[in-house]
C-alpha cells in the first residue's frame, strides 16, 4: 500500500510534468517507501514548489546498503545494479534526490568499492558517474534556497545522522533551512551528534547495545525541552520514535521535509 501512495495515483497529482528548469529523479528509499510514504509525499510537494520537475523512476527499487553491511557484497550488487540501471538511464541533467543521508552516501561513497569488489569494474565506473548527480534531499534544497523561507512554529532540536555527517558531511544545510523558518526555535542539543544506536542490522543484532545508545541521546534531548525532534533520515527517527514512546514521551518527530512543507517552503507568491 505504501509503495502505491507513492508510485501510484494518489501522487500523479504531486507529481505531474510541469514547463520548470530543474529537473529532479527522486529516489524514496525503502524505508520511506515502506514506513513513511507521507515524508515521499512531502519531498516532492517542497521541490515542486521550489520549481522542479519530479519523477520517480520506476525501476529503481533498493541501494543495496542492508546487505553490504551485512557483509554481502555479491547480494548486495545484485539488488544495487537495478537501481544503478535506472538512474543511469536518466538524462544527464536530472539530478537525483535522496531523502536519507545513509542511502546517498551508500551511492556515492560505497557503490564504487562495492561492484569493485565485486569484479563489475563496468558497473564501479558507471556508479561514479551516477554518483556525481546524486544529492541529499536537504543538500538540494539549501543549494536552491532563495530566501523564499516559510513559517513554523515549535521549538526544534535536529539530529546529525552518522553517514550524513561523517561521510558527506552535510552538518550545515538542515540546520540553515529550519533557521530560515520564522518561528522555527532549534535548540541547542548537547547529543545532536552522537549515533542514535540505530545502525541498520546493528539495532537487531546488538538490541541492547542499540536502545542504551538511544537512551543515552534522548536523555540528553529531555534536558533541551524541545518540542519536536527533526532529522534527515527517516531510520533513525523510526528507532528514536520508538524509544520515545515506549519512555512515554511526547515529543514529536518529523523529517526535515516534512517541517518544510508544513512551513509552506518555497512558496512564491502570485
Amino acid at each position: 500500500m505504501a509503495v502505491d501512495l507513492l508510485r501510484g495515483p494518489a501522487i500523479v497529482g504531486v507529481l505531474a510534468i510541469r514547463s520548470v528548469p530543474g529537473r529532479v529523479a527522486l529516489l524514496p528509499t525503502c524505508v520511506v517507501d515502506t514506513v513513511a510514504p507521507d515524508v515521499g509525499v512531502a519531498v516532492v510537494r517542497v521541490l515542486r514548489r521550489m520549481g522542479f520537475d519530479v519523477s520517480v523512476p520506476a525501476e529503481a527499487t533498493c541501494c543495496g546498503q542492508p546487505a553490504w553491511n551485512a557483509g554481502y557484497a555479491v547480494e548486495a550488487a545484485q539488488v544495487a545494479r537495478a537501481t544503478l540501471r535506472a538512474l543511469d538511464r536518466l538524462p544527464s541533467d536530472v539530478a537525483v534526490c535522496v531523502p536519507a543521508g545513509s542511502c546517498a552516501t551508500m551511492i556515492r561513497v560505497f557503490w564504487p568499492e562495492l561492484f569493485h569488489v565485486t569484479g563489475d569494474d563496468g558497473a564501479s565506473a558507471t556508479a561514479r558517474s551516477v554518483g556525481g548527480r546524486v544529492r541529499e534531499f536537504s543538500e538540494l534544497v539549501a543549494a536552491e534556497e532563495d530566501d523564499t523561507g516559510g513559517r513554523y512554529e515549535g521549538k526544534v532540536a535536529y539530529h546529525h545522522s552518522c553517514h550524513m555527517l561523517r561521510e558527506l558531511r552535510l552538518a550545515g544545510p538542515p540546520r540553515s533551512l529550519l533557521g530560515c523558518l520564522d518561528g522555527c526555535e532549534v535548540v541547542e542539543w548537547s547529543a545532536d551528534e552522537r549515533c542514535c544506536g540505530f545502525g541498520g542490522l546493528f539495532s537487531v543484532k546488538q538490541p541492547e547495545t542499540s536502545v542504551a545508545m538511544a537512551d543515552d541521546k534522548l536523555d540528553a534531548l529531555r534536558e533541551t525541552g524541545a518540542e519536536e525532534l527533526v532529522g534527515c533520515d527517516q531510520s533513525c527517527l523510526m528507532h528514536m520514535e520508538g524509544r520515545l514512546r515506549r519512555r512515554g514521551a511526547h515529543v514529536r518527530v518529523r523529517h526535515l521535509a516534512q517541517v518544510l512543507d508544513d512551513a509552506g517552503f518555497g512558496r512564491r507568491d502570485g
